[in-house]
């Protein structure tokens, strides 16, 4: 096996997020699932831009923000990714080109625009996300990057791009390359929702030793594992992958490895501000430490560090030096 090119080579969405406060009644009158998320169609994300407050954009995409919390950490890594050749999909080349990121998934020339994510922020800092998927759910098999997919140590996936059925045969794709090229392979749930219509096939992949790393929150691996109670969905799935993470909020994290638990507390932040994206850069901290081979522990800790930066500003990218950060922490 040849030594990998990249640390982390992910496939995800494609995605501009617009990011905006919004208070509950905003969201009850638009009949909107607070801290979920829910896929709209082109008219829908035109009446709901339409009806937010000022707004900020910032490019985003699950597995797209974990990259860019592993740039900022100094890994080398390549995304593939669609968008379509107008205003965001140029901004979200831009920004990911600027992070370090390789990235050269040819433009969709469906005429379908670039993906974009109307983000509500409410008081308490929980953000319930409004995703047109657009250009992204049409990534076709042969935008497969396989050069750069065997050139990754690990192939990174995000649930969200498993719905539509182009981009779900292109992972699986991806999967086959990555496992003849001897690659791991680290798999994000995502969300309820993505598990509720997936889970066979994500089962599927668990069972068939397809996953290196599972990526959870408390909401999801209980979802997965289809019982009430988080130890009781840890205890029904960690079994099946050699690495299995799951995310609880402000109780921290825990993670089970060879059958040994790992768990740490939440790093301390001042305040709660948006906790877009506190799972994405979670990841980024992990696998970075992971890629070093470090113990889970420590990779349990740097998740935690990022996770407490982005929830500490707007936004789903890092704003504050995590090299820095990480250097603080002792990491």
């Amino acid at each position: 096996m040849t030594q990998p090119q990249y640390d982390v080579v992910a496939i995800g969405n494609a995605i501009v997020d617009v990011i905006a406060p919004a208070d509950d009644a905003f969201l009850a009158q638009h009949a909107l699932p607070k801290g979920g998320m829910q896929l709209i169609d082109a008219a829908t994300a035109d009446f709901l831009y339409s009806e937010m407050g000022a707004a900020r954009e910032t490019s985003g995409g699950s597995a797209a923000n974990t990259l860019a919390g592993l740039a900022a950490l100094g890994k080398s890594c390549g995304f593939i990714g669609q968008v379509a050749d107008d205003q965001l999909g140029r901004i979200f080349t831009h920004d990911i080109r600027a992070l370090g990121v390789d990235y050269r998934t040819p433009v969709s020339n469906g005429g379908i625009p670039t993906a974009r994510c109307l983000v509500m922020v409410t008081p308490d800092a929980q953000r319930t996300m409004n995703t047109f998927l657009g250009a992204s759910q049409h990534l076709p098999a042969d935008a497969i990057d396989a050069d750069m997919i065997r050139a990754g140590g690990i192939l990174y996936l995000e649930g969200y791009l498993w719905d539509p059925e182009e981009p779900r045969q292109a992972m699986r794709s991806a999967i086959e390359m990555a496992r003849a090229a001897g690659r791991k392979i680290a798999f994000t749930l995502s969300d309820g929702f993505v598990i509720e219509r997936h889970r066979a096939d994500f089962m599927d992949l668990i069972n068939g030793g397809l996953i290196d790393i599972l990526f959870s929150n408390e909401a999801e691996i209980q979802a997965l594992a289809e019982v009430q109670g988080f130890e009781k969905a840890v205890a029904a799935i960690a079994s099946k992958v050699p690495v299995l993470v799951s995310t609880r909020s402000e109780k921290g994290a825990i993670a089970i490895a060879g059958g040994e638990r790992h768990e740490v507390y939440a790093a301390a932040v001042e305040e709660v501000i948006d906790t877009t994206g506190a799972g994405d850069l979670f990841a980024a901290g992990f696998l970075a430490a992971f890629v070093e081979g470090e113990d889970i522990t420590q990779c349990l800790k740097l998740g935690a560090v990022c996770a407490a930066e982005i929830i500490a500003h707007y936004g789903a990218r890092p704003e504050a030096d995590l090299k820095a950060l990480r250097a603080h922490s002792g990491l």
